[in-house]
């Protein structure tokens, strides 16, 4: 199947299942604006505890804090949004639609890059085990070919964005015949600057109001509270705050449903380090960082870094961790390596001293930041994209399960009553409030058991306890296992010791840190 194909499916069990809806949809919906469902919400609030506790527990030094959205106008002139937080914009004349020009560029090199694979794929399928792929792509003449013209687009690509040289990149465009997706023409606008930052007034009279605006990013928040942090908590170097909060953006090419969006939350940890240890500093982060993602289990495979060429001004390091995604290798998490930029710039605007005075060496300086910044909407979509699975049984029948990591699944067990008379209703209710209070437990009665259990599957709930007529007798029941569908015969006893051993956010944890 398509890969495109798996997505649109992907999108549709998200809204199917109550995960993901479509903002505002019976006014026809906003634009790149999307609410979570029943159990979306679960899954999203998982994600942020798994990434919290993997801050702030398993590191003495990283505490959290929660900074308000509107924060004083001149933080954003501070932290260079107000007049550099842009994207270079481009129209197509005849559909009359925008687009980012960076993105349909690499949008372009990506599709040379499915050439590429597909001919590495297509010869593996040939060859075998006697496949040898470096060598392939070292010496197959269509590949070396593909590989030529990516690497002149992509160098003339970075160049036109270090530069910000943006007759550079409508021309790329044009030499690339990059056509619009919507009149299939070439006829573009020439390339020019959009701020991205939402603005509203805030005041009690028209006179009297001041201009605020949404944050774009919710690390600022952190840095103006630095000293506040450090002061209070008697915080020494090095040491990180971490936050979760929304952040907003004005996309003008908001798509791929919610991996982009106007309104979405991050995940953001600042880790203050000595000066000239920051590159130590970034590698250690990046290591762990990837460790989080792999610790999930979706395929260690699933992940990359990509080092960034065009470095922010601010930046002397950084890198992304992107996840194959249905729509290609995306970026879930940036590693930055921010230099000093931030605290000096708020020390200048502001007019106050932030700068700490390190005991060690007797002497006072600005720190350097190491940020790592995470989305929690592209995390969630790459979790539901790497669990979503669609299966043909040994009986010809299929199923949609959802092979979430069992810490994260919003549902950790359903109980079942084989029918709803004899007690059985009764003994599952009973079942149900012993472990409620650890679990996150769903009841069902309705409809045949088969079917229960596929419903079960497709939001991803990893164990379902079946109550039989037995059960009555032995005091035990079914438990099933969604990956695996089998069944095994417990005592009631016993069940809530078998589900923590499994569902334990302490596992995911412990995978960090090995």
């Amino acid at each position: 199947m398509a890969q495109e194909d798996v997505f649109k499916k992907l999108v549709s069990h998200c809204k199917e299942y109550g995960f993901v809806f479509p903002s505002s949809e019976i006014y026809d919906g906003l634009g790149a604006v999307y609410d979570y469902g029943q159990y979306g919400v679960e899954l999203k609030n998982n994600i942020k505890k798994y990434w919290w506790d993997s801050m702030t527990l398993l590191h003495e030094n990283v505490v959290g804090i929660d900074s308000a959205i509107f924060m004083h106008p001149t933080i954003w002139k501070a932290s260079g949004h107000v007049d550099a937080f842009n994207d270079p914009l481009i129209d197509n004349k005849d559909s009359k639609k925008r687009y980012r020009a960076d993105v349909l560029i690499e949008d372009h090199l990506g599709k040379i890059e499915e050439k590429i694979n597909k001919e590495v794929a297509k010869a593996a399928k040939k060859f075998g085990d006697a496949f040898d792929e470096a060598k392939f792509r070292e010496t197959n003449p269509r590949v070396l070919e593909h590989q030529a013209k990516w690497n002149e687009i992509h160098e003339r690509y970075s160049k036109a964005m270090n530069e910000s040289n943006f007759e550079d990149l409508r021309q790329l465009i044009l030499d690339c015949e990059i056509v619009c997706p919507i009149s299939g023409t070439r006829n573009w606008t020439e390339v020019r600057q959009f701020n991205l930052m939402f603005s509203t007034d805030m005041g009690s009279t028209a006179d009297g109001a001041m201009k605020v605006y949404l944050r774009p990013e919710t690390a600022q928040g952190i840095f103006v509270n630095f000293l506040n942090v450090q002061k209070t908590g008697r915080m020494k170097i090095p040491f990180g705050i971490a936050q979760i909060g929304k952040a907003f953006r004005n996309e003008i090419v908001a798509r791929q449903f919610i991996f982009r969006m106007r309104e979405f939350e991050q995940m953001e940890m600042q880790f203050f380090v000595r000066p000239g240890e920051e590159i130590e500093w970034f590698k250690k982060w990046k290591s762990t960082r990837l460790k989080w993602h792999q610790a999930l289990g979706l395929g260690d495979e699933k992940y990359r870094y990509h080092d960034h060429e065009k470095l922010a001004h601010y930046a002397n390091a950084a890198t992304d961790i992107e996840f194959e995604m249905p729509f290609g290798f995306k970026e879930v998490e940036g590693i930055h390596s921010r230099t000093n930029f931030d605290l000096s710039q708020h020390e200048k605007f502001s007019g106050k001293k932030i700068q700490y005075f390190d005991p060690e060496l007797n002497q006072s300086y600005t720190p350097y930041v190491i940020e790592t910044s995470i989305g929690v909407d592209r995390v969630f979509l790459s979790i539901m994209a790497g669990s979503y699975c669609e299966e043909t049984l040994a009986n010809g029948e299929s199923r949609v399960v959802l092979k979430l990591p069992a810490a994260l699944a919003p549902i950790k067990l359903a109980v079942l009553p084989l029918v709803k008379k004899d007690g059985l209703p009764e003994k599952a209710e009973e079942i149900i409030n012993m472990l409620r209070f650890d679990f996150r437990c769903q009841y069902d009665e309705k409809d045949s058991i088969g079917k229960r259990y596929r419903r079960q599957d497709a939001i991803g709930t990893p164990y379902c306890i079946t109550v039989d007529h037995d059960t009555l007798k032995d005091n035990c029941v079914t438990i099933r296992f969604r990956d695996t569908m089998e069944q095994e015969r417990v005592s009631i006893d016993k069940l809530h010791d078998i589900i923590t051993e499994k569902v334990s956010m302490k596992n995911l944890l412990k995978k960090v840190i090995e």
